[in-house]
């Protein structure tokens, strides 16, 4: 009997750990794409346009800061979710993808002012 109850109880929990690892991975996609909108329309504003590379880096690495936090917190809950993956490493992946995101955006703004030299 206790076989057969805990049989039942992993046959329930499967499905609802793939519900949840689902929707983790959805908030994180959506969580990435909010923030890199919202880097992107910093991108063209014409206040940035003759701003040195520096200083836009600066305010990249400024701007976004709650789509940033959503993204962080989001992409760590759905790391959590996979398994072996710890928590400090999570933290490491979801900073770097943020690193990643804001870099790209700065070096598009560079070869842009590059090309119009």
């Amino acid at each position: 009997m206790r076989i057969l109850v805990a049989a039942l109880l992993v046959v329930t929990a499967v499905p609802a750990f793939a519900d949840e690892a689902d929707d983790a991975r959805r908030l994180a996609v959506s969580g990435r794409d909010a923030y890199w909108n919202c880097l992107a329309r910093e991108y063209p504003r014409d206040a940035n346009r003759n701003m040195p590379e520096l200083e836009f880096a600066a305010l990249i690495a400024a701007a976004c800061a709650s789509e940033r936090q959503n993204f962080r917190v989001a992409l760590v809950d759905y790391l959590g979710t996979q398994p072996g993956n710890d928590a400090g490493a999570n933290m490491t992946t979801a900073n770097n993808a943020i690193a990643f995101a804001q870099k790209d955006i700065v070096t598009a703004f560079a070869r842009r002012k590059a090309a119009t030299k």
